[in-house]
């Protein structure tokens, strides 16, 4: 088996046990954005897997954009990465 050289973590293991490696993470070509891919994204950076750098540049991301993904999954957890409920927690 082949195995393409990376920088980083290959994989991380999430505070809930559960092990996150680079193929759970989007597509770089994505750019219709659900709920499960922003949080994934997320999860990839916070745990280290890849570096911000590297996700703002990979899925074409503005820093701003990105920042709001992050705050949003802080302070209301990852429903409010959901589209129906933006405008619901941007009013909070």
């Amino acid at each position: 088996m082949y195995l393409k050289k990376v920088e980083g973590p290959r994989a991380v293991t999430l505070p809930g046990g559960q092990v996150m490696s680079r193929a759970d993470l989007p597509n770089a070509k994505t750019r219709r954005w659900v709920a499960s891919r922003k949080a994934a994204v997320v999860k990839g950076v916070t745990y280290g897997l890849i570096s911000m750098d590297e996700a703002l540049e990979r899925y074409s991301l503005s820093e701003e954009e990105f920042t709001q993904w992050v705050h949003a999954v802080a302070i209301h957890g990852e429903d409010a990465l959901k589209t129906t409920c933006l405008q619901r927690y941007r009013q909070l």
